[in-house]
């Protein structure tokens, strides 16, 4: 289907020649995008695998936000103990409750996996480890020890 010519005026109501053209340009910019095929808003979310370097930077960064909001939890949890016997208490019955038991491990899982890939991040900054096969293998070993050291710690924890 052709769409009909667009006749600029050099003028428009109001006298300016560049209302003409910038209105004469949008109204042409909403004729393409009407005869368009329909497009989906992120077609890469459908075609594109993620990378395992994407992921794991997003996770490093995920990581680090939830090991900053155990450190606030951790300095809470060592305030209840100045607070009194009863207080420290009920912060432990938490702490030893399902949810508790849930963060703990999280936070010994976000711990080693953060120490692990800040370690890969320091090689990287020293100059070692850059070409793509290195940079995967190093990556799966970030996933491999974390996810060991996270078990060793869960095991001698419960």
């Amino acid at each position: 289907m052709r769409s009909q010519p667009i006749l600029i005026r050099p003028v428009t109501e109001t006298g300016s020649v560049v209302g003409a053209v910038l209105t004469s340009s949008l109204y042409f910019l909403q004729i393409k995008m009407t005869n368009a095929r329909p497009r989906p808003t992120s077609p890469h979310l459908q075609i594109y695998r993620p990378q395992l370097t994407a992921v794991l930077s997003s996770l490093h960064r995920l990581s680090g936000l939830f090991l900053s909001a155990a450190a606030v939890g951790l300095a809470g949890w060592v305030i209840t103990l100045a607070l009194g016997e009863s207080i420290f208490a009920v912060a432990q019955q938490f702490l030893s409750s399902g949810y508790g038991k849930v963060l703990i491990v999280l936070g010994l899982f976000g711990f080693f996996y953060h120490l692990a890939n800040g370690l890969r991040h320091l090689c990287w900054d020293r100059g070692y480890g850059y070409d793509i096969k290195n940079v995967y293998r190093s990556g799966w070993a970030v996933v491999a020890s974390s996810i060991t050291a996270g078990i060793v710690a869960v095991l001698i924890a419960f």
